[in-house]
């Protein structure tokens, strides 16, 4: 394809994703996924390599990424179906982010894939929020293996109806994965208008093409990195049950337009659930290597074909089932950023930011009643690490996630919930000649009781500088004034005011 004919098809598949997540946004229940916007759509081929993704969040999508090949090749599909999973061994992330995928057939062929993965508060753990202090997979909600929620266009309406008699609430589970349907649904519908333009020939000879130069723009960012290998050593705070200052080892060896990153050294799997399968720490590093590309870098397979990633069996981003992995997700995969980020340094002196606040500070609260009850999820941002090119943004989202915050109104109006201070947290980030961004404060008083769960990082290790920079401060937390450990559940009593004050992140060169 001539250069012009390729961007305008990578545009129009980039549109497809948008147009997904625009439907899901519009038509979800939960502020979860209509307000914080967790969720993310992509395209696939008809083996179930990645064509195409929009700008939703990169731990869903590079999992996504790296595990969907194995998914499509376990599964005989037919026009129609569409198959649901939540499973982390087998191509989820952690168990609340449920992933819708549907065939594309066009005239009997299979064409491409279109998905949605989308996180639900409630996935039925004996905890409100679904992020409990886990040490068992099961104890994190239900696990649900591939599986058709549609067949031939069908709703398998008895399989769904067990589902959701294991949930609390029905009708915002129940709205959730119809919003989910719909947005694959939509996909579908675009995609098969760009298939009839082009044929199906030409079509399959488009993501070739598009793969082949994702692949070209990889190996001339990866070319970049002088010949070597570079090790980093960062730590998770602790896994919630017991052990902490757990190592996650990364060295890079670069060679001219691939790297080979391994993960030898890092510490092994843990009771706790900061374990992770190896799709999402894929995902970071994938990350990783995508923002030193050029911004035009199609998000397609070719795109990582330069980079090898192994990692031992049994270790904490490689866990085996039935690892528990709630903050896996969410904690480990910021992590990895932060390790590789730091082996790269070195390498890259003049591209790399300092560490950024570390965590999703994730807080999940609510209640059990005869009604069914609430279940409330929440990131909160922070500082992100200074860079040589500028001071690091305060209070934002940073790496693996790229969520909203839920607006307080929205957060008023469906919870018993009262948000009584919301403000950066002036000076936590590092001193530096580009200092780095400053943390989040965020009070929420309870209006009725709650049991409330804390995984967050940042606690015990602070996120450290580049180049003479200091370290951002640590978070931390807080139950009426009292400080609380990184990760923690409780009762809280009506009246109770939970504080989370988030990590700055770490400062760029001397100040």
């Amino acid at each position: 394809m001539d250069p012009i004919a390729l961007s305008l098809f990578a545009s129009r598949i980039d549109a497809v994703c948008e147009e997904m997540g625009a439907v899901l946004r519009r038509t979800a229940f939960s502020p979860n996924i209509k307000d914080r916007l967790d969720f993310s759509c992509a395209v696939f081929d008809s083996e179930g390599q990645l064509c195409a993704q929009a700008a939703h969040i990169p731990v869903h999508l590079g999992s996504m990424a790296y595990a969907m090949r194995d998914l499509v090749a376990s599964i005989d599909w037919q026009p129609g179906d569409m198959v649901i999973v939540n499973d982390p061994f087998l191509g989820g992330t952690h168990l609340p982010d449920v992933t819708l995928v549907a065939p594309l057939f066009v005239a009997g062929q299979r064409v491409a894939f279109v998905a949605n993965r989308a996180h639900h508060a409630d996935i039925g753990a004996h905890s409100p929020g679904s992020m409990p202090i886990s040490r068992h997979l099961e104890e994190e909600g239900v696990v649900i293996p591939p599986t058709h929620l549609l067949r031939g266009g069908q709703l398998e309406t008895v399989w769904l109806a067990g589902l959701l008699e294991r949930l609390r609430n029905h009708t915002v589970s129940h709205g959730d994965l119809f919003a989910q349907i719909s947005a694959n649904r939509a996909g579908l519908a675009r995609l098969t208008e760009r298939v009839a333009a082009l044929g199906v020939a030409p079509f399959g000879a488009a993501l070739a093409a598009l793969n082949d130069y994702g692949e070209r723009l990889a190996r001339q960012a990866i070319a970049a990195l002088p010949p070597g290998r570079y090790t980093f050593t960062d730590y998770l705070d602790d896994d919630g049950v017991g052990h902490a200052d757990l190592p996650i080892v990364v060295s890079v060896t670069a060679t001219e337009g691939e790297v080979i990153v391994d993960f030898s050294g890092t510490a092994p799997q843990t009771p706790g659930n900061v374990n992770c399968p190896l799709s999402v720490a894929a995902a970071a590093v994938y990350y990783v290597f995508r923002c030193l590309m050029p911004e035009e870098t199609p998000a397609c397979a070719g795109t990582f074909r330069p980079i090898r990633l192994t990692a031992p069996e049994g270790c904490l981003v490689n866990a085996r089932r039935p690892a528990a992995v709630a903050a896996g997700n969410v904690e480990t995969s910021t992590r990895v950023v932060d390790a590789l980020l730091g082996a790269l340094a070195p390498a890259l002196p003049g591209r790399i930011p300092a560490a950024s606040h570390g965590s999703m500070n994730n807080l999940a609260m609510g209640a059990r009643t005869a009604a069914g009850g609430w279940d409330y999820y929440e990131t909160i941002g922070g500082g992100m690490g200074g860079s040589p090119t500028g001071p690091g943004p305060s209070a934002i989202q940073t790496h693996m996630t790229n969520t909203l915050n839920t607006p307080i109104e929205a957060l008023e109006m469906t919870y018993p919930v009262r948000v009584t201070r919301y403000q950066l947290r002036r000076g936590s980030g590092g001193p530096g000649h580009h200092s780095g961004g400053d943390g989040l404060l965020r009070e929420f008083q309870l209006l009725a009781p709650a049991h409330v769960t804390l995984l967050t990082e940042r606690r015990r290790h602070a996120p450290w500088g580049v180049a003479g920079g200091g370290e951002g401060q640590r978070g931390e937390n807080r139950l009426n004034g009292t400080p609380l450990p990184g990760k923690v559940a409780f009762e809280a009593a009506t009246n109770d005011i939970v504080t989370i004050a988030t990590p700055g992140g770490g400062g760029w060169g001397e100040a």
